[in-house]
């Protein structure tokens, strides 16, 4: 299939190379050029403008935005609204609020567009290891796309099939779902993100406690001095609170037991607070996603070994960087 790309960053970029590898084709486009040059000599083909984009699309067209959620992503949404044409269809594959899908998606479908909305899981490790994706939209546009869907996607791959999965959507066991009607993917992708800080904030609340276990606050003949990053990489085998964020911690400590690169300045991006609103609004107790997320808050003024490790575990799935640290809360 064809696609248009717009947004060539971290992920826009190597959802594009993933797709090229399999025989799909693309249009790209980004604000730097040099991330489109790059692209184009991978195969692509470039466009120098959202109009030249459109224009180089055969229809009906489709264009996956990937862009940070908020104005950016509201702009591009509403210039490609009013290039395209009936039955064309619109990606959001970025983060952006579920509300603001269920909108656009009611605006466009006035003008026969399809709009479809793409949690997407997998950070700079997509390309390798394919996507994650929790999808919104109309059914017939979703079936429409599922040859780019399933490229992207990770596969069955070698994690043991669910037993009792019989007669359900093969999908779910590919690495993407048809999640439902517009902003269902998103809103699924939000929950996903609150949960990851809840797990992040396990992991290293609990190394925290490991690191200090040779404390003087400890009588002398209850201390021990452990090494995390042995720790670490037992627990990645066979241990019930295994998983790829304690694969990422383990490679971490493996680096620098003592994580001196980091400030412990701990970013949220947004999906945090909106799941914390969904829970407030559904009247649902969210106690451990809502302590998570003000840890983060905490991080800022001053930072532990947890929020060290906490910030190198978002290093190692999606590649943040640490902001400046502010000084102190007055």
């Amino acid at each position: 299939m064809q696609i248009g790309m717009i947004g060539l960053g971290r992920m826009g970029g190597n959802i594009v190379r993933r797709l090229l590898r399999d025989g799909h084709k693309a249009v790209v486009f980004d604000r730097d050029p040099a991330a489109v040059q790059a692209l184009a000599a991978e195969g692509a083909t470039p466009a120098e403008s959202l109009d030249d984009l459109v224009d180089k699309l055969e229809a009906p067209r489709t264009a996956w935005v990937m862009l940070p959620a908020g104005a950016i992503t509201e702009e591009t949404v509403t210039k490609l609204g009013a290039l395209m044409k009936a039955d064309d269809c619109i990606i959001d594959g970025g983060n952006s609020f579920y509300q603001d899908d269920v909108r656009r998606a009611r605006e466009l479908d006035a003008k026969g567009i399809h709009y479809v909305d793409v949690g997407t899981s997998g950070g700079v490790w997509g390309l390798e290891r394919g996507y994650c994706m929790m999808i919104g939209g109309h059914k017939e546009a979703v079936d429409r796309l599922d040859p780019i869907f399933r490229t992207l996607a990770p596969g069955l791959g070698d994690i043991p099939r669910t037993l009792g999965r019989d007669n359900r959507d093969p999908r779910a066991e590919l690495g993407y779902i048809h999640a439902g009607p517009s902003g269902a993917g998103h809103f699924v992708k939000m929950i996903h993100n609150g949960i990851e800080y809840g797990l992040m904030q396990a992991y290293a609340e609990g190394f925290d406690i490991l690191k200090h276990a040779n404390s003087t606050q400890v009588p002398e003949e209850r201390r021990f001095d452990l090494n995390l990053g042995d720790i670490a990489e037992v627990w990645r085998r066979g241990s019930v609170v295994s998983s790829w964020l304690l694969d990422l911690t383990a490679t971490a400590l493996a680096g620098d037991e003592t994580l001196d690169g980091f400030s412990g300045y701990v970013e949220d991006s947004g999906e945090g607070r909106w799941t914390i609103n969904a829970a407030i609004e559904e009247a649902v107790p969210a106690t451990v996603l809502s302590s998570a997320l003000y840890r983060r808050f905490r991080s800022r003024e001053d930072a532990s070994y947890a929020d060290k490790l906490l910030s190198a575990m978002r290093k190692g799935f999606g590649g943040h960087q640490e902001p400046p640290r502010r000084g102190p809360a007055p």
